[in-house]
């Protein structure tokens, strides 16, 4: 992998001239904030039910696409509450925009194979949450639908097989916690075999899932660096573990809400900066806060598009 970084980081510079532009690479793209689910860690809560209209999207994408995106991730909120704009977004990235790699971050409770069937060609990696493989620790992780819901760990399975018939890519997302920090995953994660499995430390951000203007508080759930590299050594043996930690995820990504504004992590919450709809991609990069070097080297660049099984390209370069 050195071999990629080092190429990587050759377009990723330590730092930039004020007027050399900055190639948003990865973005992740909140499209709306409504959610099924309730998870008391969530750092994206339900504020808004706004979603733009799907032709001003497809504008914001393809000014993306112009400044050198190259992979689409589409986070929430749960995405699936809107199914049939986010199967057109990626049918637009794909087919007009080209884009090498579109994915998902969801639940899996809304997932159907009528949607597979039709958007799922245009979908590289699907990536599922699931935080625990014991019922009631989702339960009071609050990765449940009206905390009821306890058949998430079998939707999750479920999902991956569907998404394995039509050749998309499974990904899992954990978040560790005070809740699951000494469970052992290691069976199920072994039976799901995924690309990756994405494993974060819950993040306080203020103003989503901490301070007096949260709709949620993850305060109790925090856990140690300790806490974290213990979870993260009782799992080792898993090859497709890829860790995250508060340090790594902050500043790391090129995160883009409702309004197509940047969110700025610096401070410690999430700023909203300009759109990219009102003062381009570049003016608007400027307000993201986007450690370019940190995206780097938390792997953010990885084998991401189902149909080449290669890392993101750019002219010049074999990646």
């Amino acid at each position: 992998m050195s071999w990629l970084l080092e190429n990587i980081v050759s377009i990723f510079p330590l730092s930039y001239k004020r007027d050399e532009p900055i190639i948003p690479l990865s973005v992740n793209y909140f499209p709306h904030r409504q959610c099924n689910y309730a998870c008391q860690f969530c750092f994206h809560t339900t504020k808004n039910l706004e979603i733009l209209p799907l032709e001003d999207a497809k504008r914001g994408l393809r000014m993306l696409a112009d400044q050198g995106m190259k992979k689409l991730n589409i986070s929430g909120g749960e995405p699936f509450l809107k199914p049939q704009f986010i199967g057109e977004v990626f049918r637009f990235c794909k087919e007009e925009l080209g884009l090498e790699s579109c994915s998902v971050v969801n639940n899996g409770s809304r997932v159907n194979e009528k949607w597979l069937d039709e958007y799922g060609q245009y979908l590289d990696v699907m990536a599922i949450s699931c935080d625990s493989f014991e019922p009631e620790t989702n339960v009071k992780q609050g990765r449940t639908e009206n905390g009821r819901r306890k058949d998430h760990i079998s939707r999750v399975f479920e999902v991956a097989q569907w998404c394995r018939e039509r050749g998309i890519k499974v990904k899992i997302n954990s978040v560790i916690t005070a809740n699951n920090w000494e469970e052992d995953m290691n069976e199920q994660i072994k039976e799901l075999a995924p690309e990756r499995w994405k494993v974060f430390q819950v993040l306080l951000l203020e103003g989503e899932n901490t301070g007096e203007s949260s709709l949620r508080d993850a305060r109790s759930l925090v856990i140690t660096d300790e806490q974290f590299k213990y979870f993260l050594e009782r799992h080792q043996g898993q090859t497709c573990l890829v860790p995250e930690s508060n340090e790594a995820m902050k500043d790391s990504y090129l995160n883009l809400d409702e309004k197509m504004r940047f969110l700025n992590c610096e401070s410690g919450g999430k700023v909203p900066g300009r759109s990219i709809l009102d003062v381009g991609v570049q003016e608007a990069l400027k307000d993201s806060g986007w450690n370019e070097q940190m995206f780097v080297h938390r792997g953010g660049v990885f084998d991401w598009s189902r149909e080449t099984g290669r890392a993101a390209s750019e002219p010049g370069l074999d990646w």
